[in-house]
């Protein structure tokens, strides 16, 4: 079977004023990434009006939520932003969702934070309702769903395009890190069953560093106490030079299946020297 190509998509974590958004999206697509991706968190840029204003200065560029939080919003209405945002940007949208996890923003936007399973409840619910209003459209955008548990697992392998892994339960101190990637891999494999070799498989990557000391904050914020070692060992951590990154990545295609790579902002440059490698 013949590797699917990889793509790239990059997560901009600020807007500005229109000229300098704009300014950042054209570079975004000239330094060859595939998507770019707007995340949904409080004190973030809304991603509808953002990913609309850099369609109005970019022409192969996809733009995707990476990824909306479904307890944010009522199902009928995102539908609505939704189609709306897809015709706004000449069909290059690509719906990323996820339950959401950060209880303080749902106590700041005046939500209830439901447990997991509720949350998980109104995220498959939201993509029924997605799928029912957009089963007469004629270019519906592409669904990913993001997340390492079986129930948001399960969900994806059934109704997504594309699933999307963190494997942060990678960082459990008794855990192989690739280990834990690969049988997600494989419980999303068995769970899609018949679907699984239509599915892209994405991964985030939390921190990318091409040749400079490695910031690990992020991942340290998540996971405190783990070893710079057991960091660099993380699926999500890409560190080293641009040919040692890039052979990992090929090593994630042969090995998982992983073609689909989502990094954060600070990496925007450093990270294309690895792109220009894959290409």
């Amino acid at each position: 079977m013949t590797a699917r190509p990889f793509r790239f998509g990059i997560s901009l974590l600020s807007t500005g004023p229109r000229p300098t958004w704009q300014a950042r999206a054209r570079q975004v697509e000239d330094l060859g990434y595939d998507v770019l991706q707007v995340p949904d968190h409080l004190g973030m840029p809304a991603p509808f009006p953002a990913l609309v204003a850099a369609a109005d200065v970019t022409t192969t560029l996809r733009l995707g939520t990476y990824v909306l939080n479904a307890g944010f919003y009522r199902p009928a209405l995102l539908a609505r932003d939704v189609a709306d945002t897809q015709a706004l940007t000449g069909g290059r949208l690509e719906l990323g969702l996820g339950a959401g996890y950060v209880e303080a923003e749902f106590t700041a936007a005046g939500l209830p934070f439901p447990r997991a399973g509720a949350r998980i409840d109104h995220l498959a619910a939201t993509v029924t309702e997605l799928k029912t209003q957009f089963a007469s459209a004629e270019h519906a955008p592409p669904l990913l769903l993001a997340g390492d548990g079986d129930r948001v697992l399960r969900l994806a392998a059934r109704e997504a395009d594309i699933i999307g892994f963190s494997a942060m339960s990678a960082a459990r101190p008794d855990a192989d890190p690739e280990q834990v990637l690969a049988d997600r891999v494989a419980f999303a494999r068995t769970a899609a069953g018949e679907r699984f070799p239509t599915l892209e498989l994405n991964l985030f990557a939390s921190t990318v560093s091409v040749g400079t000391d490695p910031d690990f904050t992020l991942v340290r914020q998540v996971a405190p106490g783990l070893s710079d070692a057991r960091i660099r060992a993380l699926p999500g951590v890409l560190v080293g030079s641009a040919h040692e990154i890039a052979e990992k990545l090929l090593r994630y295609r042969e090995n998982h299946g992983i073609t689909y790579l989502s990094v954060l902002e600070p990496a925007l440059t450093e990270f294309a020297e690895v792109i220009k490698l894959l290409r």
